[in-house]
């Protein structure tokens, strides 16, 4: 079966940060976390960022996230939801 992962995204981002989440969402890809993810405006500050991954990999798609979220100082850039 599988489960959503949902990320809260800083709209507001510098080129370095833009780029930098672009490097995690090619790295879930490329990883095999997920095929596509999906874009949606939740106000003027934040984006959704949502994505399927099977439910047998959610708890390790959590752990990169956070680990990636840590050691590229993204903590007030991307949340997970």
């Amino acid at each position: 079966m599988e489960k959503a992962i949902q990320l809260q995204v800083r709209k507001d981002l510098n080129p370095h940060q833009q780029l930098t989440v672009i490097k995690l969402k090619g790295f879930l890809v490329s990883k095999g976390y997920t095929e596509i993810i999906h874009i949606l405006d939740q106000d003027e500050y934040f984006h959704i960022n949502t994505f399927e991954t099977a439910a047998d990999r959610r708890n390790e798609v959590q752990q990169y996230i956070t680990a990636f979220i840590s050691e590229e100082n993204l903590l007030d850039t991307i949340t997970i939801k």
